[in-house]
């Protein structure tokens, strides 16, 4: 007897958006030993150990139990930080699953149940509640989210110093202040460019759709822009353990927002999408913020010393609030100089994008880092 399977391709069990999907790219994970690591933005400094040790306390019979569905405790905790009530917050695993939700939560898919799209995916033409909006470059997992959810894509360019558009330019160019949902890196990635609360409150008051504020890298930087999330029902604030706080391997993030749009994002979440020691982590983090506030220091310490040392070797260097900085580097093309470092055992950014493929992108690691990120920049010179 056939198996009526065997005449079907997988391919045909797949839907065509998926075919023509592009995965976010990741940063090297390195898989020898002796690599220093400055290419994915974590933090050089481990956890507190009070972090450390609520964790490994919480490693018991508890492992065999389903953790907060709504990481309650987490989000108590948060609304007393940000003078705020636990239904302003929802917790996600890590920033980008919340991204994801809000994708899904706020925008209709251009495309009809029979997944052949009616209109191109990538038209800003598109109507307003279909649209996914944000700047170039930022986050390259912005328009692979609106690929996946088969929303249309508004991507519109920062100045070349990175800095943000007032209104009155993006009145004048394919901005859309009718779209579904807006994202804006804040302080932005790649280029680290720090952005004033004063610009951001005007970006969103003129904004008719949902803005997120992904404010990822915000304590590094000279001011955030939480109080806007409070102000406006439309605006949501992103953040994370993972860069600042050193929970990268955990993955806990949040948003902060109008408690419609954070119930909106609770109905469709995973049931319990955060693990319970990432919880208890997260919560320990909350603690003992002094620990992180004096690392802090030493990372933008560490920032502003390589800055310097780089543009004494003939870097361009630009400004950064971030625990990164992007450079133009001398004589040789940026993707050459990744692969030159790699050589010397030192792993950087680069990104394969028009916008930002003349630059690297630098994690501030810890001081001895930095020391033999320079070391190899002068031997690559001198080579």
């Amino acid at each position: 007897m056939t198996n009526p399977q065997s005449a079907i391709r997988n391919s045909q069990l797949i839907r065509p958006l998926v075919h023509r999907l592009h995965p976010y790219v990741y940063g090297e994970q390195p898989k020898i030993k002796g690599l220093i690591k400055l290419n994915t933005n974590e933090n050089p400094y481990p956890p507190s150990p009070k972090v450390l040790a609520a964790v490994k306390a919480a490693v018991d019979g508890r492992l065999r139990l389903y953790p907060s569905p709504t990481a309650q405790v987490l989000r108590e905790k948060l609304a007393k930080l940000h003078r705020c009530h636990a239904d302003n917050i929802i917790v996600g695993n890590g920033s980008d699953e919340l991204l994801a939700l809000a994708t899904r939560c706020f925008v209709e898919p251009v495309l009809g149940r029979d997944t052949r799209p009616r209109v191109s995916a990538d038209a800003p033409a598109g109507r307003p509640y279909q649209i996914i909006q944000y700047f170039t470059p930022s986050y390259s997992l912005y328009p692979v989210l609106a690929d996946i959810h088969g929303a249309a894509k508004n991507a519109v360019a920062l100045k070349p110093d990175f800095s943000l558009p007032t209104v009155a330019e993006l009145r004048g160019r394919d901005w859309r202040f009718d779209a579904a949902m807006t994202f804006v890196t804040t302080p932005n990635a790649p280029s680290g460019r720090g952005y004033s609360t004063k610009e951001l409150a005007l970006l969103c008051r003129v904004q008719r759709g949902v803005v997120v504020l992904d404010e990822t890298y915000v304590d590094f930087a000279e001011e955030n822009a939480m109080r806007l999330a409070l102000k406006y029902p439309h605006v949501l604030v992103a953040r994370t353990f993972s860069k600042a706080y050193s929970l990268c391997f955990q993955r806990v993030g949040y948003f902060v927002g109008h408690r419609d749009l954070i119930a909106a994002l609770h109905k469709i979440r995973d049931s319990y999408n955060v693990n319970g020691l990432g919880q208890i982590a997260a919560v320990a983090t909350l603690g003992d913020l002094r620990y992180y506030h004096a690392n802090f220091r030493e990372i933008i310490a560490t920032r502003e010393w390589l800055s310097r040392e780089l543009t004494k070797l003939g870097f361009r260097v630009f400004p950064s609030q971030s625990n990164f900085i992007l450079v133009q580097p001398p004589r040789l093309a940026a993707h050459e100089w990744q692969h030159e470092l790699r050589k010397c055992k030192v792993l950087v950014r680069w990104f394969n994008f028009p916008e930002v493929k003349k630059y690297l992108r630098i994690t501030i690691g810890n001081p001895v880092e930095a020391k033999t990120l320079v070391k190899a920049a002068r031997k690559i010179l001198m080579g």
